[in-house]
């Protein structure tokens, strides 16, 4: 089968490869037949060194599908079922998931993904576990999660992280309310889907803020009622908040520099939620007496709180409602051949929200 491959860290094109197998379907296991898988930054990510992902890999971890086969023991899903891969799956079972009730932090699922895909005797590492950048993949059955067969397969490949992390950041994790005002740094694929979720949770104020002009314009198009660049962004907060803060600041891009943003943002009492990924060796500072006097709230957002059982169907429904948009999301269809030219549009910035079909 054909896959995209990371064989070096730092390296700026993945190897596109048809001469990649699966290892045999398991107990417990499920093969799915990838159809579409989101080009999320995260596999930019991936590819530069900031989530750490041993090569050789195959990247991709937003994914759906068609399941193609089901190893033994496996209930919750047959062979033609329609199917969105979870890149971090609960296991039900254990603390995180049953007495925290937080199972977006279970990695007793995720630490056995990978190792399914093959190069002649070569083993070939996966992203996250899930490998989407291939037209096959194996996972165990939690990280599968059944939908409806009417749902578009597109549209459903992107519920498998961006939408997912951004929607879920606003409705789960910081917990937007009613009447608020939140400011989201970063106007991707994440920035947008915080945006869509904050819209949904209600907020009267949402400001989009990113260097990118034509991200700004488009951010408006999904809910931000306010758009501005760095610079014009405390002109904003003292017009929208009489220079308070924001109530939520959801910083979407993973930089120091725009956490420390966020958090200077937000009221005294407020919440800023960190939801891009930085690098390990990157840190923000703060002052020991602002984080007591400020009684802020800062909190990190994991796949966006969610439980990927119930939390997909959620955005499906509202997906189906017309509150959650998520066919212009895609700005662009690809193939396997064009996975390069789309990393490096990634990597300029540009309004590109792109989609492979195998």
């Amino acid at each position: 089968m054909r896959a995209a491959i990371l064989r070096n860290t730092g390296d700026h094109d993945l190897e596109v490869r048809d001469d990649i197998t699966l290892r045999p379907t398991g107990p417990g296991e499920v093969k799915v037949r990838i159809t579409h898988s989101g080009v999320c930054h995260s596999d930019l990510s991936a590819m530069n060194g900031t989530i750490p992902q041993p090569p050789p890999a195959v990247l991709g971890h937003e994914g759906a599908g068609i399941v193609e086969e089901i190893g033994a023991g496996v209930t919750s899903v047959v062979p033609g079922d329609h199917v969105i891969i979870a890149w971090s799956p609960p296991c039900g079972k254990c603390k995180s998931c049953v007495d925290h009730k937080q199972p977006n932090l279970c990695f007793n699922i995720m630490m056995v993904m990978g190792g399914q895909f093959r190069q002649g005797d070569e083993i070939i590492g996966s992203m996250a576990g899930t490998g989407t950048f291939a037209e096959y993949t194996l996972v165990p059955e939690p990280a599968v999660v059944k939908i409806d067969n009417d749902i578009p397969l597109e549209v459903a490949s992107l519920i498998g992280c961006g939408v997912m992390t951004g929607a879920g950041a606003a409705i789960n994790t910081a917990k937007v309310s009613p009447g608020s005002s939140v400011i989201v740094y970063g106007a991707g694929g994440v920035g947008i889907s915080a945006i869509q979720g904050a819209r949904i949770a209600g907020a009267a104020e949402i400001v989009a803020v990113d260097m990118n002009i034509n991200k700004l314009e488009e951010a408006k198009a999904f809910g931000a009622t306010h758009s501005c660049t760095p610079d014009e962004v405390d002109s904003l907060k003292n017009s929208i908040t009489g220079g308070m803060g924001f109530d939520y600041a959801l910083e979407c891009i993973g930089k120091p520099v725009t956490m420390r943003a966020a958090y200077d943002q937000t009221r005294r009492g407020g919440t800023t939620c960190i939801v891009g990924v930085g690098r390990m060796d990157e840190f923000v500072q703060f002052s020991a007496f602002e984080l007591f006097f400020n009684e802020k709230i800062l909190v990190g957002s994991y796949y966006g709180g969610t439980d990927v059982r119930s939390d997909f169907h959620m955005l499906l429904r509202l997906y189906r409602s017309g509150k959650l948009d998520l066919d212009r999301m895609i700005t662009r269809r690809i193939k396997i051949d064009e996975i390069n030219d789309a990393m490096r549009a990634m990597e300029r910035g540009e309004v590109v929200r792109q989609v492979i079909e195998f």
